[in-house]
């Protein structure tokens, strides 16, 4: 039986949009009706398939709600629910939520099965599907397509088409006209080739949203979206995308919920420091979410302005560039003094890849020979970091783009020895000069790490990963963490 929370959420009309490929204008689009449907003055709910994070800043920047990923893969058929839910529910209930697929619609894990992929999120969530097109330089060809994706899952339910990068208005009614005949889908939206309609992207993909409005200016940032917005708003029939999202089947929620406070969490709330800025902005807010209702306060620092770590007994330093904020970081000395002091001291410090970066001695950029990188100049220097952790990071053509598996072979502070884990590492980087007697928590199954499938590197209570930990996929992660601080905070108070 179903709560009433659980069926409120369960019936918010919700849609999907997903593409043919990668580069097919599905981020842009997606955050363009985003962009509409509040402009309207609805709630709307952003979510992204697979485990990035650029993307979600940009939909979590326009609709003011925060973003949430959904990874068949990690979560499984109750984790995804579980997500869906709690995201309908924080703060105002959603009035719709928009979910922005992955790659191509049947991408995932395995050749021969949708694990991981869009469309397995789309039948968990019983969701219509929004098919964007790439259309540059086919009209009838544009039916096959649709015809092939259609056909290929029929519980996949396609429920529309969006055509992106048309030429001319004769393009646009030509592959119309053969999509609708051949296929039966309707096609909801044309949208023309425009460059205002492009994002900055690099070697990562998009710019964060953070950093976008850095480099823009808060002027040219909002001018950029409302750009593409009044594009959206011309090109696809939004009416229609509204009656299509309605007709979503009701879901059911799951009974046990991850997102439940834990016994004792609102007595004497453990504070932890979490890194927010240009640099280090790469968090799942789940994560954030789970740790405070594990017992934690979160306390946003900036590594790149504040000069000193806020009183905390913890930190969580997230994922980032501080490769290309590296002279900032280096210039910021006091705070990589307190950071290191902390580490020595025992405060439990968690870095994932950008902060596992940040936490080594020094950063070399522009190393001569090791590849460039799209759209990202870094000049060939080298910077000093905190140095909590051994090694020097290299800045090279290593490009990890992978999910992990590993298991903790030893107690550390995301966990008890033998606990096991899905989680995901990319990264253009790797940690060298690390003295043979370091120590590592992970041994990886799955997945390229540190150095020879070895992933966590610590020093005393300091550990530092390329793998990203999603809390619903290991659910160890939060309620570790701030019983890591609150022993850091005892020690503190013994006599």
């Amino acid at each position: 039986m179903l709560s009433d929370r659980q069926s409120a959420a369960g019936s918010i009309p919700r849609i999907l949009i997903s593409a043919d490929r990668s580069s097919s204008g599905k981020t842009t689009i997606s955050m363009g009706l985003m962009a509409v449907l509040v402009s309207r003055g609805y709630k709307v709910q952003p979510f992204k398939v697979a485990l990035d994070y650029i993307d979600p800043s940009y939909h979590t920047e326009i609709t003011g709600r925060f973003c949430r990923n959904l990874d068949g893969y990690l979560m499984g058929e109750s984790g995804i629910l579980d997500v869906y839910t709690h995201a309908c529910e924080a703060g105002d209930q959603a009035d719709i939520t928009i979910i922005e697929g992955v790659r191509g619609l049947y991408e995932g894990f395995e050749s021969l099965s949708d694990l991981g992929s869009t469309a397995q999120v789309a039948k968990i969530l019983k969701c219509p599907v929004i098919l964007v097109i790439n259309a540059r330089s086919i009209t009838r060809s544009s039916a096959a397509l649709v015809n092939g994706y259609k056909n290929f899952d029929p519980d996949v339910e396609i429920s529309g088409v969006i055509l992106n990068n048309i030429g001319s208005r004769r393009h646009a009614e030509k592959a119309k006209e053969a999509i609708e005949y051949y296929t039966g889908v309707p096609v909801i939206g044309i949208v023309p080739r425009d460059p205002s309609m492009q994002i900055s992207m690099r070697h990562l993909g998009l710019i964060p949203a953070l950093e976008g409005r850095r480099r823009l200016g808060d002027g040219g940032f909002d001018a950029r979206l409302q750009g593409i917005e009044e594009i959206i708003n011309k090109g696809i029939d939004v009416d229609r995308f509204l009656e299509i999202a309605k007709r979503a089947e009701p879901l059911k929620s799951p009974e046990n919920s991850v997102f439940s406070p834990a016994p004792n969490a609102g007595v004497s709330r453990l504070k932890i420091g979490v890194a927010l800025d240009e640099a280090f902005n790469f968090y799942y807010r789940d994560n954030l979410d789970l740790l405070e209702l594990a017992g934690a306060e979160i306390v946003y620092f900036s590594p790149v302005k504040d000069t000193s770590l806020p009183e905390v007994d913890g930190l969580y330093i997230g994922g980032g560039y501080p490769e290309l904020f590296a002279a900032e970081l280096e210039a910021n000395e006091s705070m990589r003094q307190d950071i290191k002091k902390a580490s020595a001291a025992g405060m439990p410090i968690y870095a994932e890849c950008g902060g596992l970066m940040y936490l080594t001695e020094k950063i070399s950029t522009g190393v001569p020979g090791k590849g460039t990188y799209h759209d990202a100049s870094m000049p060939e220097s080298t910077y000093s970091m905190v140095g909590a952790l051994p090694g020097h990071t290299v800045m090279g053509q290593t490009r990890v783009v992978s999910y992990n598996i590993g298991i903790l072979t030893k107690d550390c502070l995301i966990g008890k020895k033998g606990n096991s884990f899905k989680g995901h590492e990319f990264h253009h980087s790797e940690i060298r000069e690390i003295p043979e007697d370091a120590e590592f928590a992970i041994t990886l199954s799955r997945g390229t790490g540190i150095k020879h499938d070895k992933d966590g590197l610590i020093s005393g209570n300091t550990l530092g990963s390329y793998a990203h930990l999603h809390g619903v996929a290991y659910r160890e992660l939060a309620g570790s963490l701030v019983e890591a601080a609150r022993k850091f905070r005892e020690s503190r108070t013994l006599p």
